[in-house]
């Protein structure tokens, strides 16, 4: 699953936040919960968008493209 996340991460995620100036980066995959943990950095850390960044675009593509992310969390 961590590879399936990564590439997400590479090819989905950070073009879409970089147009922004932001961008997420990859920290954990707890495959046995299906929980990712990833940190917002760039324009995003500390954005005042950050909690809907996170929910929802950086979760909802990890579910609907990685089978078994069950949640994802941000590490400050």
């Amino acid at each position: 699953m961590q590879d399936e996340v990564k590439k997400v991460v590479d090819e989905i995620l950070n073009p879409a936040l970089q147009f922004h100036g932001g961008g997420v980066e990859l920290v954990d995959v707890d495959e046995t919960d299906g929980v990712v943990r990833v940190r917002l950095v760039g324009a995003c850390h500390g954005c005042a968008g950050a909690a809907l960044t996170l929910s929802g675009f950086v979760e909802r593509e990890l579910k609907k493209r990685v089978e078994g992310v069950k949640k994802v969390e941000a590490v400050f």
